[in-house]
């Protein structure tokens, strides 16, 4: 299966290092994903926005035979959703890692700090608890390190929507932060934030408990549910 590899907010397609040899070693593709704007710290990130991301990976799915399957990791999976919108009939799964779908008119985070065209990666106290579990100074380091800033219309712009058939695309949500269960509880509470995903037809829940960034602090254990959840 050819796999797409979304990487989240501030971070390239070298993000999913760990978790590559894992897909490819289990006969998969991988594509993982620069998007447009985060080639590097000197990118021009003006007029780059969520459709342009959304645009990207879709051209991605065009330039391959087949079904795909979109792994998309926290801002990334608001890109997988938009993409499964696009092109419902060549998706054949959406996994969200620590992340779901996006509905129409949100957006996926207004609220970090913005410099300009760009938003870079803020300090760490900017975070929750529950993002940062596992996430030691080393591995804080690195990500600082490596982090490119994000183009900040891709997280303020709304999302917009077309075609109903994405409900009918199969996804496995990977929960990180939150156990499943409570997603679950979200869900039949009528959370706003779940409203999304409380309406796709066919939805599987693995829980990997750790913080935000699983593919830099359990990568061996992502790489293997991705894994397990493909051989469905």
């Amino acid at each position: 299966m050819d796999v797409i590899l979304i990487p989240g907010f501030w971070l390239d397609a070298s993000s999913w290092q760990q978790v590559t040899p894992l897909l490819e070693e289990a006969g998969h593709t991988v594509h993982a994903l620069t998007l447009p704007g985060l080639e590097s710290v000197d990118a021009d990130r003006s007029g780059i926005g969520l459709r342009t991301h959304i645009d990207a990976v879709a051209a991605v799915v065009d330039s391959l035979d087949g079904e795909v399957v979109l792994v998309g990791h926290s801002g990334g999976g608001a890109i997988a959703h938009g993409v499964a919108d696009a092109r419902p009939d060549r998706i054949a799964r959406v996994v969200y890692v620590d992340a779901g779908p996006l509905a129409e008119g949100d957006s996926i985070n207004d609220e970090l700090p913005i410099k300009g065209a760009d938003m870079p990666l803020p300090v760490w106290e900017a975070f929750g608890d529950e993002d940062l579990v596992d996430l030691d100074d080393e591995l804080r380091a690195q990500f600082r390190a490596r982090a490119i800033p994000e183009p900040a219309a891709v997280a303020t712009d709304a999302m917009r929507l077309t075609d109903e058939r994405r409900y009918d695309v199969p996804v496995t949500v990977i929960a990180c932060e939150f156990p499943s269960a409570m997603l679950t509880e979200w869900i039949a509470a009528g959370s706003p934030f779940t409203r999304e995903l409380a309406k796709v037809k066919h939805v599987d829940y693995v829980d990997l408990p750790t913080g935000h960034w699983p593919q830099f602090t359990k990568p061996v254990q992502l790489g293997q549910a991705i894994v397990a959840t493909l051989a469905r």
